[in-house]
């Protein structure tokens, strides 16, 4: 691809339209950025790219580009991109572009739950076998970040979110993974057939010759790659866990509790996923299990915080919605001491109460939701409402019997109490190891 005199215009200042400006100027186009937002925003903005703050779709409308590259923060099919698009000659995203100049192999990653971990995963075993393995695209990296680098690795773990997948067109992952699927970001598509087909994208470029991992059980349809399958519910599929060790053609291949901070069924579908997609690129056992020794879940993801009197603490903050509250519930092979949460997002929580009775010993409410979620949880397992996150965890503690769990995993958003997922698991953290 040759961008020798042409124009390509980028719609969104963030860091992967920066990125995507210095890769397109070091192929020697013509650059302009474009973005809703003032002046302030264009921070770090590679030297010779047109800037154009404030820009508004009448703009959009006049513009002329040989490629406009749209950040995925913004409405593909919203009617603001629709303007610049108007006379571009085609539309992708920065990860798109980016995979037009890179030369190594993607391991490409989608799911509603457990991208990021299974991204890290995957990225930890590449480096550990020499193939380099950055983690980029949706976590860590902009890829264009990566391709720009003097000498790029030679595999890459790309976490992709439906946004991304959008606006594929070429890209080519020679493994992909498909942890799960369930409804989100119905704020952004107007149905849920409609956001699982932007998923599904990440197959559509894969042949007889590529691999897709699969959890067993996924309703997909017909695929050009090889499938591989991971279930914890299933022994028949290809690799299986029951939440403490991974066993696949019959071996063990990792035990999670002795090699890794990784607990939970949920973790080991992510430690599955990892594993078979590394063994498709030719990386041995051994190489596998030493890469994954003593490796623990990023912060906020089911993230074991300590032990103490034989109970396991675990700050899963990221759960800002129903379905991966109900993910960390389903992953624990322990009893569970729950503390949910916060802001009041007009969920139906109704949906979960088989699963309380199944999982959980008692349930801790605060924030914003804490009386009305506990009037509901308690018709499942004892519940107690208390007003703030420290209130919770003395309260959750004074519950959870030696053997058993307690898990902040609040199935909402935390902007009631806290500024972001980040600082509610940062004070959670900082709660339990106070405790003695």
């Amino acid at each position: 691809m040759t961008l020798s005199g042409k124009h390509i215009a980028i719609l969104g200042a963030g860091r992967s339209g920066r990125a995507a400006a210095s890769l397109a100027l070091r192929e020697g186009a013509t650059v302009s950025m474009w973005d809703a937002a003032g002046p302030e925003a264009f921070v770090d903005i590679p030297a010779g790219v047109a800037i154009h703050p404030c820009a508004t779709e009448q703009q959009g409308g006049e513009l002329v580009s040989d490629l406009l590259l749209v950040s995925p923060g913004i409405d593909t099919f919203g009617s603001y991109v629709a303007s610049f698009a108007r006379h571009a000659g085609e539309v992708i995203g920065e990860v798109e572009f980016a995979a037009r100049f890179y030369q190594g192999k993607i391991i490409g990653i989608t799911g509603t739950n457990g991208k990021t971990t299974t991204t890290e995963l995957v990225a930890r075993i590449l480096a550990h076998a020499g193939l380099g393995g950055t983690p980029c695209g949706n976590y860590g990296t902009p890829f264009a970040e990566v391709v720009l680098q003097r000498n790029p690795p030679a595999a890459v773990s790309l976490e992709l979110s439906s946004f991304q997948l959008e606006t594929i067109r070429t890209l080519h992952p020679v493994v992909t993974i498909w942890l799960n699927f369930a409804p989100d970001h119905m704020d952004r598509y107007p149905t849920v057939e409609s956001y699982r087909a932007a998923k599904l994208r990440i197959f559509q470029n894969q042949s007889a010759v590529d691999t897709a991992v699969i959890r067993s059980g996924e309703n997909l349809p017909p695929l050009a790659a090889k499938v591989v399958t991971f279930s914890t519910a299933d022994p028949a599929a290809d690799w299986f866990s029951n939440g403490h060790s991974i066993v696949h053609k019959g071996e063990t291949w990792l035990d999670m509790d002795h090699d890794t901070g990784l607990r939970g069924l949920h973790n080991a579908e992510n430690a599955m996923a990892a594993l078979a997609a590394c063994e498709a690129m030719g990386v041995t056992a051994f190489t596998m299990r030493e890469a994954l020794h003593g490796y623990a879940p990023p912060p906020h993801r089911c993230e074991l915080i300590r032990t103490l009197d034989g109970v396991e603490y675990l700050n899963d903050s990221k759960a800002t919605n129903l379905h991966a509250l109900e993910s960390a519930l389903r992953s624990q092979c322990r009893p569970v001491v729950l503390i949910a949460g916060g802001k009041e997002k007009g969920l139906d929580y109704a949906p979960l109460l088989p699963l309380l009775r199944e999982k959980a010993l008692s349930c801790v409410t605060f924030g914003q939701i804490a009386r009305p979620l506990a009037t509901l949880f308690s018709q499942a397992v004892p519940t107690e409402s208390v007003a703030t996150l420290a209130d919770a965890v003395a309260t959750a503690r004074s519950l959870a019997p030696r053997g058993s769990t307690v898990i902040l995993s609040p199935g909402t958003s935390s902007f009631d109490q806290f500024s972001g997922y980040e600082q509610r698991g940062n004070a959670f953290r900082d709660l339990v190891h106070q405790l003695r």
